[in-house]
């Protein structure tokens, strides 16, 4: 089967569903494939903290209606380390700006439902996923639905797949160039029936490692503690995960965690990656097929938001225009913000997590750094603005 379209989108994660809506409001039409189903990409529980820019990008689109209601606002962030609590005041630091608890799987339901009302064509259960003539002016897709084989040709491809998705693969080998860095830990995370232990999140750092605390709904929380990544969560009973938590939020000043029945926990790997190669030919790379951070920073999904929007208006410049400026410069445009989001991502990591095999100068300027961002105004507006999120590029 054969079909055609102007853009053919690869994953219909965040980025790949946000870029298909927006190109939708500028005319354009595009095709999504993707190879999990529906069920499951909305299903599959993911943290959410959104920036400020991609909170006010998604009521302006017309999806935020539903993060509004259900979503948590929060005006601040609390780093917890040396018994007491210190709250980061993101609102006033940043001119009354905010960030929005609303987990990414949230997100996706709502940009899936808009996708489709828009009338544009989802391929969820694809296979094969494999892509042809991205250095020719009519580049391609094929995959396969059901058994049976299927092509799109387009105008140019969209490559929101993911890290291990085919996009970034079909960019020649020789000519990608990638920045790698595994951290020497991971986060074992939890979600558990409980109230909320606090107002806002809080960035714990202790001699036994880092904790998270988040939350989801005011009866279901989410919760991390740093872990080595070859763990087995088998290995931790609900005891003495409950035990773990309590050792490194001890603290003085009476505050202690809410607990409840564990009912899932999993270990995820930590590392920041970028591929500086962005684009090449017709296919242009979006997301997590671009870049992965720490999730210390809370910047994945609004990394790939400040992607699509550039993609957005450098492709409707060129059919608006007949300007292809936009579409070269995409790679150098989107990677201000990436490199940005992935210091910051770096810089909330190294500053909270005490590493195995570390000297112990190091740990005292972990803790000297910390002092330094609850002490001094300038390194807290800092920290703030960057947590809130730096502006997207306009699309007017």
């Amino acid at each position: 089967m054969m079909e055609r379209t102007q853009v053919c989108i690869i994953g219909a994660g965040p980025a790949g569903l946000l870029l298909s809506h927006l190109l939708h409001r500028q005319g354009i039409a595009s095709i999504i494939v993707e190879a999990q189903t529906r069920e499951a990409i909305e299903g599959t529980i993911k943290a959410g903290v959104l920036e400020h820019p991609t909170v006010e990008l998604l009521k302006q689109v017309g999806v935020g209606a539903r993060m509004m209601r259900d979503g948590f606002e929060h005006h601040g962030i609390e780093l917890a380390f040396g018994g007491k609590r210190h709250r980061i005041d993101l609102h006033e630091l940043t001119g009354g700006k905010s960030i929005m608890v609303y987990p990414q799987h949230e997100v996706i339901k709502d940009l899936v439902a808009a996708v489709l009302a828009n009338g544009t064509t989802i391929e969820f259960g694809v296979s094969d996923v494999s892509l042809h003539d991205i250095e020719t002016t009519r580049p391609s897709i094929r995959y396969a639905k059901g058994g049976e084989p299927h092509e799109i040709q387009c105008d140019f491809i969209a490559g929101c797949d993911g890290f291990h998705g085919p996009s970034r693969q079909a960019i020649p080998a020789a000519i990608r160039q990638e920045h790698l860095k595994v951290y020497p830990c991971g986060w074992f995370g939890i979600l558990c029936e409980a109230p909320p232990s606090s107002d806002e999140l809080i960035y714990a750092q202790s001699d036994r490692g880092f904790v998270l605390v988040s939350t989801r709904t005011p009866k279901i929380q989410r919760m991390y503690f740093q872990c080595d990544p070859a763990d087995n969560v088998n290995n931790w009973s609900e005891d003495r995960i409950w035990a773990e938590f309590r050792a490194r939020l001890a603290n003085n000043e009476g505050w202690a965690l809410k607990e409840g029945r564990i009912f899932q926990k999993g270990i995820i790997a930590m590392r920041s990656f970028i591929c500086e190669t962005m684009q090449h030919g017709r296919l242009f790379l979006a997301g997590d097929s671009a870049h992965i951070v720490p999730p210390t920073g809370a910047k994945g999904l609004n990394l790939a938001a400040g992607d699509v929007v550039v993609l957005t208006r450098a492709i409707r410049d060129f059919y608006r225009n007949g300007s292809q400026a936009g579409l070269d410069g995409y790679s150098t445009t989107a990677l201000k913000r990436v490199w940005r989001g992935e210091h910051f991502s770096w810089f909330m990591t190294t500053m909270l997590h005490d590493f195995e095999g570390e000297d112990t100068i190091t740990r005292r300027f972990r803790r000297a750094q910390l002092d330094y961002v609850v002490s001094s105004r300038a390194a807290a507006t800092s920290l703030a603005e960057n947590y809130v999120g730096l502006p997207f590029e306009s699309l007017d």
